[in-house]
């Protein structure tokens, strides 16, 4: 099952991947300089920065080449050279980003992750940084036979589809489900707050709901709680909200979800494991909320 690639042109996407070392595992652009989105931001699509993500096996030879073809894009870290910025890579997200970079007439910022550190993100959530961006839209440009990571890449969107059906009610529209797909990188729950996050989530997906269509149709098709008229563009939802069908959703999701989960809701000194700690969320009338609260919390 391939990851979809959105059919519209990349050309222009493609002249700035030229000027990097080629070797990538994966590229691709995202954000609101690649979609349409409502609101303020929409008024200024063909100049807002580029944001690009590249994937690589091995960083610090890509960093070594990069150094000698766009040497000027690193602060002062490229006085260290690519040893250096590799182990500052490895902090927080995992992710290396030169910004505010001139290329081809417009401005970029990209981010280098390792493959493995990617394949990471979107197993298990460990960050939800990166395996975030690509739960939503993105424009992919590049794209090695990696077996290991296009399994993940499926699993990612999966794990998405699932932490929304336990945090939606039993029925709801395709458009609520985006919604909260395109919310799990945002922290708190974007139906309880207002203000920046909410207007951002409806701003990303609003536009952009063919978009997510491309992206999930064939993950929603294959779901057995899901009726799903693509050619009709509607959705027709019945989810499990037994705690036997929010156990098998609870036991379903990434690892480090489910460990946050279990931290909330095991008081401290129990020793229990996690699959009874979820069979008891399973059970409870509030089990969207603290799957919510999970996803919220500190990584």
């Amino acid at each position: 099952m391939a990851l979809p690639v959105l059919s519209s042109s990349a050309v222009k996407f493609r002249r700035v991947l030229a000027h990097f070392p080629q070797e990538l595992s994966l590229a691709f652009a995202y954000g609101s300089g690649v979609f349409r989105q409502a609101g303020a931001s929409a008024e200024h699509g063909e100049t807002n920065m580029l944001d690009f993500v590249f994937a690589v096996d091995d960083a610090v030879t890509w960093h070594m080449m990069n150094l000698l073809k766009n040497r000027s894009h690193y602060s002062f870290l490229k006085f260290f050279g690519p040893k250096k910025i590799t182990t500052v890579q490895r902090y927080g997200a995992g992710i290396y980003y030169n910004t505010l970079v001139p290329c081809n007439g417009r401005m970029i910022k990209y981010g280098v992750i390792s493959t493995d550190a990617l394949i990471e993100d979107l197993f298990h959530w460990k960050t939800l940084y990166v395996a975030g961006r690509l739960q939503k839209p993105v424009k992919i440009l590049a794209q090695n036979e990696n077996s290991k990571l296009q399994a993940a890449l499926v699993s990612n969107l999966k794990s998405a589809v699932t932490a929304a059906f336990l945090m939606l009610p039993e029925s709801f529209s395709e458009e609520d489900l985006y919604m909260q797909i395109a919310g799990l990188s945002y922290s708190g729950d974007f139906r309880m707050i207002i203000g920046e996050d909410k207007s951002k989530v409806q701003n990303i997906v609003k536009p952009n709901v063919a978009h997510f269509q491309k992206l999930y149709s064939n993950i929603l098709q294959d779901c057995p709680q899901v009726v799903y008229k693509h050619r009709l563009g509607r959705l027709e939802a019945s989810i499990d909200k037994s705690p036997e069908g929010q156990f098998t959703q609870l036991m379903a999701l990434p690892k480090t979800l489910q460990q946050k989960i279990t931290a909330l809701v095991n008081p401290p000194g129990k020793n229990r494991d996690v699959e009874e700690i979820l069979l008891q969320v399973a059970h409870d009338p509030d089990c969207g909320f603290v799957v919510h609260q999970g996803r919220s919390g500190p990584v």
